[in-house]
């Protein structure tokens, strides 16, 4: 434990040091939700989130059977995905899963040489490399499974122009709202079942050439009545960060076996996205209806200078500002973090959004998991999930 959360402080250079990165990722390309109207989805995104129009492909573009809109702000791509039939096997995502991201597409140079790399290592297949055209030129995609129905899409994009994806047109708006100050995918979380986080770490180091630089136990994580257990897998340059949660005994249930129980196994937890100014972007979205979990009590708050230390005299923002906002602080070796997490985005008490804006800090928010679990903890309590 002591030598993982160290790793942190030497950076992810140390670790890699010498080895071959058998599957360079340029960054994350787009992620994909299978939602049960893609239409009124794209519009929540545009107005909730300011998400921007980028892309569409659907009945008006030659794709029979299902509708597509990409959205984007930033360097993030949101595609949002429905079913036009009703035999589409997409349908059973949905009934499944509820609205949920079925596809994490990472940016690759060679999207032949990252499917063959991880399926000899034992990868499930998803899509073989497929080469798409049109006028923009090409795309080499290929696909594997990852924890439950989620899928690593490999895209190679060098030698295309268009807006998006062959099949898919600019999409053209009027209605466009002001972007929220959102910037790139920081990480993604993957809730898995019991006993299967090692599994799934293993599969990432193995398949991935992922390293665990950072892991949580049941005795960090952990509130009165519930605890889980959490290990962050990175690539070799550090742009991809996937944190793997599975549950841990409690006297009541955990927030991961709620997710478990109404996603119907394993999945996307949440999506952190990076800001450059976190007060503006969350005064933002809460403007525009994001729901936040509860803020910490005024202890916390006040708690603050102990726990950022020297850091304290490098800290820009007002604390009373922060705590106005419900924005919780934390701070590593290297630096600060701000962060602030979304209630559910849909009805099902699944995925969610942090907000994040990093200070030099490279780590997850220790320090804050306790009042950020409580706060989940007063959700589940009025759902009767607890």
């Amino acid at each position: 434990m002591e030598k993982e959360v160290k790793s942190v402080e030497y950076g992810l250079e140390k670790i890699f040091e010498g080895a071959q990165d058998f599957l360079p990722l340029l960054g994350t390309d787009y992620v994909e939700f299978i939602v049960g109207n893609a239409k009124q989805a794209a519009h929540f995104y545009k107005t909730a989130f300011g998400f921007q129009s980028l892309a569409y492909a659907g009945l008006e573009t030659g794709m029979k059977d299902r509708a597509s809109y990409v959205l984007v702000q930033g360097k993030i791509r949101l595609v949002l995905t429905t079913p036009l039939k009703a035999d589409s096997p997409l349908n059973d995502h949905i009934v499944k899963h509820g609205d949920a991201v079925k596809v994490i597409a990472l940016w690759v140079d060679d999207a032949r040489s990252a499917f063959e790399e991880t399926t000899k290592r034992g990868a499930r297949p998803y899509m073989e490399p497929t080469v798409e055209k049109d006028e923009f030129g090409e795309i080499v995609r290929s696909g594997i499974y990852t924890y439950g129905e989620t899928v690593h899409m490999f895209v190679e994009r060098k030698n295309y122009s268009g807006p998006f994806l062959p099949g898919y047109k600019e999409w053209k708006s009027d209605y466009n709202p002001e972007p929220t100050g959102l910037k790139y995918v920081d990480h993604m979380v993957g809730n898995v079942g019991w006993n299967e986080m090692n599994v799934w770490v293993k599969w990432y180091e193995e398949v991935m050439g992922f390293v665990n630089f950072l892991s949580f136990d049941d005795k960090q994580i952990n509130t009165e009545y519930s605890a889980l257990m959490s290990k962050v897998m990175s690539n070799g340059n550090g742009r991809i960060k996937f944190p793997i949660n599975e549950p841990a005994e409690g006297k009541k249930k955990s927030q991961i076996e709620e997710y478990l129980d109404f996603y119907g196994g394993p999945g996307v937890q949440h999506i952190a996205i990076a800001t450059d100014d976190i007060i503006k972007t969350v005064s933002g979205l809460k403007s525009r209806g994001v729901e936040f979990l509860s803020a910490p009590p005024r202890t916390y708050y006040l708690d603050v200078p102990n726990r950022l230390g020297e850091h304290m005299s490098i800290m820009k923002e007002d604390i009373n500002v922060l705590e106005s906002l419900g924005i919780m602080i934390d701070a590593d070796e290297e630096g600060y973090l701000l962060q602030i997490f979304t209630k559910p985005v849909e009805d099902r008490p699944t995925l969610f959004f942090e907000i994040i804006q990093r200070m030099g800090a490279r780590g997850f928010g220790a320090g804050n998991f306790k009042a950020l679990f409580e706060s989940i903890e007063r959700e589940q309590a009025l759902r009767g999930t607890l």
